[in-house]
C-alpha cells in the first residue's frame, strides 16, 4: 500500500478515536455537574432557579487545573496555584443565591480566582466587574472568561479592599476572601436596596455575611461559618 495512503488512514483513525474519547469525556463531565448541582447544590437548599441553571451551564472543570480536573465537581474546593483556591461548589450557589440578582443588575466581585464564580454571575447578571490581586491569576481568568466568550464579564489586576469606584454603584457585591472586618469602600459603592456577601473574621472559621443597605443603613445577618483565604493587599499584609 501507498505509504502516503497508510498515513492518511493511520491520521484519519487516530483523529476519530481521538474525537470519540473528548466526546465521552465531555459527557462524563456533564453527567457529574448535573449530578453535582442536584445533589450538592439542590439538595442542600439552594432553590433559586436561575442560579441552578448557571451551575449546570458553566464548566467548572475549565477553571481548575488540569491534573485536577477529574476532582472539578466533588463536593470540596480545590487548589489553583498561588496559595489560593477554588471555592467549593455548595458555596458558590449559596453566595450566589444570596444576593439575589436578575439579568438587569451589575455586579462587583472581589477575587477573581481561576474565574468560575465570575462566570456564575455571568449568567445571572447584566455586568460583572471582578478585581483580583494576584496577577498571574487574573491574566489566566481574563484569558479563559474571553475564551468562553462572555462580554459581561470585566476583570482587572488590583487590590479589592478599595472596590472599583469607577463603575459603582454596584446591585451587589460578591466577596470571595475573608478580611478582618467589612471594608468601608464596599459599602460605600454598594447600591441603595444593594446586597453584600463576605466573609469576616480573624481566625481560620469565618462568619459568612449577607449585609443589606436600606435607606442608606446597612442591615447584617449572620449566614453560616466558611473557610476562605485571607484578603491581601499588593505586598501580601492581610486586612
Amino acid at each position: 500500500m501507498n505509504t502516503d495512503l497508510l498515513f492518511g488512514i493511520l491520521m484519519f483513525l487516530t483523529g476519530v478515536n481521538g474525537v470519540n474519547l473528548q466526546n465521552e469525556q465531555d459527557m462524563n463531565f456533564n453527567t457529574h455537574r448535573i449530578k453535582m448541582v442536584e445533589e450538592q447544590i439542590s439538595a442542600r437548599g439552594i432553590s433559586n432557579f436561575d442560579v441552578l441553571r448557571a451551575m449546570e451551564k458553566v464548566e467548572r472543570h475549565l477553571f481548575v487545573p488540569d491534573h485536577l480536573q477529574k476532582y472539578a465537581y466533588l463536593d470540596r474546593p480545590l487548589p489553583i496555584g498561588h496559595e489560593q483556591t477554588i471555592s467549593q461548589p455548595y458555596i458558590v450557589g449559596l453566595m450566589s443565591q444570596l444576593i439575589d440578582v436578575d439579568k438587569t443588575e451589575k455586579v462587583l466581585e472581589i477575587g477573581t480566582g481561576s474565574g468560575y464564580q465570575a462566570a456564575v454571575l455571568g449568567e445571572l447578571c447584566s455586568e460583572v466587574y471582578s478585581i483580583e490581586i494576584i496577577k498571574p491569576l487574573q491574566k489566566r481568568a481574563s484569558f479563559l472568561i474571553d475564551s468562553l466568550n462572555y462580554k459581561n464579564i470585566w476583570v482587572k489586576h488590583g487590590d479589592g479592599y478599595l472596590g472599583w469606584s469607577e463603575k459603582a454603584p454596584f446591585d451587589a457585591i460578591i466577596v470571595t476572601c475573608s478580611p478582618s472586618s467589612i471594608p468601608q469602600p464596599l459599602l460605600d459603592q454598594l447600591a441603595e436596596g444593594g446586597r453584600l456577601v463576605i466573609p469576616v473574621g480573624l481566625k481560620n472559621v469565618k462568619k459568612l455575611m449577607l449585609l443589606i443597605k436600606t435607606n442608606g443603613k446597612i442591615k447584617k445577618q449572620s449566614v453560616i461559618p466558611v473557610r476562605f483565604v485571607p484578603m491581601v493587599d499588593d505586598k501580601g499584609n492581610t486586612y
